[in-house]
Order: C-alpha cells, then structure tokens, then sequence
C-alpha cells in the first residue's frame, strides 16, 4: 500500500526548508505526497511552483509570518491566533482526512500541525531543521515547540546529531527520531577538479541574513585579498525582509576598500557551476547552524571548505582533513585560516580531495529513501500502539 503523506508548509519563500521539500517532492518519492500550504499574500505557490504537477498542491488557511517568533505578549499572541485558526483549516482539510501521515515541513507548520492532530490518530512527524532553542526560534515559538509539538510527535526527523540532541528532552516516550541531511541537491561523484595554483575566488552560498555571516567573511576577506586580483562571491538573495542587510554589505564593502572585488549575485539556480569556480567555499554564521546545507554543498562539490567549529558543520568537516574549522565569530580567525589555504596550495588541494569523499553525503535520492522508510516506521509504530 502506498503511503499518502500530507507535507505542510507556512510559506512560499524559497529558505533551505522549502528547498529542501522540493527537491524530494521531485526526487519522486515512493509515497503520494500531498503539498498543503499557508494562504499567502498573493495566494501563489512561489518556490513550490517548481514542484511536478503529479503532486496535488492546496493552499488554505490563514497568512503565517516567517522567521522567528519574536516580539512581546502581543506578537505573542498574534501568533497564537494565526496558528489555531490554520490548525482548524488543516483539520477540516479533506486532504487531512485522507492522510496516513502529516509532515510538517518547518517549525511554524509544526506548531499548527500538531494542534491539527491532536484529537486525530493520524501519525505526526515533525522536521527539525534549527535548533530548539529560543535564539534561532524565538521565545514564543520555542515555547509552542517544547510544550506542543514535541510531546505530540509521532516521529522526528532532525537534521543533524546537534538538532536531534535540542529536541530529545522534550520528545515524548516511545516518539522515533532519527537523524537525516536534508535534501541539498547534492552530486555524488561529480566534484570539479581542484585548482593548484593562486587562489581566484572564494564564495559564500547562503541567503542574505545577518546571522548567517557574510559580514565577518567580508572583513577577513579584506584583510587578506584587498588590492589583489581575487574576488568574493556572495551567492543568496535577501528575503525576509533583508534586503536593508544587503546595502549595509555593500557600504562596507566599499569601507574597507574591496567594493570592487566583491558579487552579490543574488539567488543562483545552477549552484554546481558556482561552486566549481570556486577555490575555497566558507560558511560563517554567527549562532549555530543546524545543519548547514552550504556545507554540505561545498563538500560533495570537492572545494577546500572553512566552516564555523560548532553545530552540524562540525559533525561533517574534520579540521585539516577534509575541511578547516574555525572558531565561530573570529574575523581574526577566518582569515588566517584564508591566508594559510592562499599560502598553501597543496593543503587546499589535499582538502579539496577529501571533502569530495566525505562519507556520508546523500544525494536527493537517497535521503527521499531515507524518508520513506522512516514514514514506514512511524506508521508500523503508531498502529502498533
């Protein structure tokens, strides 16, 4: 019997969470999906427009804000509304109705989904893509994740041991939790080959948010690359309102004297061609990531990698292997690390090497599998019960 699993989203801007649902909705999955979504400004699918017209889409409810959930009692509260009036809509959704199980994409569509089936015996699994910590969901949303969604969770899928071990206190007895990458449209096997001679280009693939770090990639690259014939590439466009973010880059971009050695190319759809003229790949967000799908990228892509030492980076990279890890926030830091990869070629090509054969990097199609077998299970446990 083939599964039919209701996906839901709160919003229709392309983030790693909604790419990451893409990519296995079009990896062609062994289960029917059904993609329900939070009504929208202009009701348009926006990123999910890309999804193959074989998978039924809807979109219902109420507008649900992203980001983090922050604010005082009012913001607060706001939320609370919007959330319970989209978990009625969900509920008396006939998509709902017809599922075996629901999966909620992200942490906003976690909180109503799990008031969704809270009086139903549909199984619910949730996917954990930050952290469950108040910084990266904000107080409320937290609040709703610890004291709603976790204890009604069937299943819980994290991406990364360091995401997994944020949630496990709050999961409730007998829940299955397993962690699996999200989907990153990663190549396996397909890593350019590494330049040895001068550095030309470092890059960054992340979108436009101050917390993901293109400003201390920015400073180092200064220190190091000013007045030389090398170029910083800050892939990712600005949304959630971020776009005052992006000219708050270019003035000090101009400050310190690079203006014209750096690209804000914006949101890049062929990201292995990026990534292949690349010489060193960084990821430098200023709180821990999750995950870090960029990292994921610039490994299976064979590019000499510098990542944040905490959070999912560090489970992938080992410094001086396949990767060199620096301490989080340390603009000094990054850039010795970029001036020890522009004085050694060799060691930027040694790591280039190995971060291609970094184990445990998982195309589309293997982590749509993985998924697949972990809804299996949450099924066969919930009927058990």
């Amino acid at each position: 019997m083939t599964l039919r699993v209701l996906h839901l989203d709160h919003t229709n801007v392309g983030g790693g969470a909604e790419f990451a649902l893409l990519r296995m909705l079009r990896a062609e999955p062994s289960w029917a999906p059904y993609l329900l979504l939070a009504a929208t400004s202009d009701r348009a699918l926006g990123v999910y427009d890309a999804v193959p017209s074989r998978v039924p889409r809807a979109i219902a409810g109420v507008r649900q804000p992203a980001g983090a959930t922050s604010g005082g009692l009012g913001a607060a509260l706001s939320v609370g509304l919007r959330v319970v009036a989209q978990a009625a809509s969900v509920r008396s959704s006939r998509a709902f109705g017809s599922a075996d199980l629901v999966d909620a994409n992200t942490a906003r569509a976690a909180a109503y989904g799990a008031l969704a089936a809270r009086t139903s015996r549909v199984p619910f699994v949730v996917h954990l893509r930050d952290l469950v910590d108040v910084e990266a969901l904000g107080r409320a949303g937290c609040e709703l994740m610890v004291r709603v969604v976790l204890p009604r969770a069937d299943g819980v899928i994290a991406n990364s041991g360091a995401t997994l071990e944020s949630a496990r206190p709050h999961l409730r007895h007998g829940a299955l939790a397993e962690v699996i990458p999200s989907a990153s449209g990663l190549r396996i096997g397909a890593a350019a080959a590494p330049v040895r001679g001068p550095i030309q280009t470092v890059g960054m693939l992340a979108r436009i948010d101050p917390w993901k770090g293109q400003h201390v990639l920015l400073e180092a690259f200064a220190r190091v690359f000013r007045d030389r014939d090398v170029r910083l590439q800050l892939a990712g466009d600005a949304p959630f309102g971020h776009e005052r973010h992006l000219e708050d880059l270019r003035r000090r971009a101009s400050e310190v004297g690079v203006a014209g050695q750096v690209d804000f190319l914006g949101h890049v759809d062929d990201v292995d061609t990026l990534l292949a003229g690349w010489d060193v790949a960084v990821q430098a967000s200023t709180r821990p990531e999750p995950l870090g799908q960029n990292v994921l990228q610039y490994l299976a892509a064979g590019r000499a990698v510098i990542a944040a030492d905490e959070g999912g980076p560090a489970e992938w990279i080992t410094d001086g292997v396949n990767g060199l890890l620096v301490p989080p926030r340390d603009i000094d830091a990054l850039a010795a690390a970029l001036g020890r990869l522009d004085a050694d070629a060799d060691l930027r090509v040694r790591l280039a090497i190995a971060a291609a054969a970094t184990h445990g990097l998982l195309d589309d199609a293997a982590v749509t599998q993985a998924h697949a077998a972990f809804y299996e299970a949450v099924v066969r446990s919930r009927r058990g019960a």
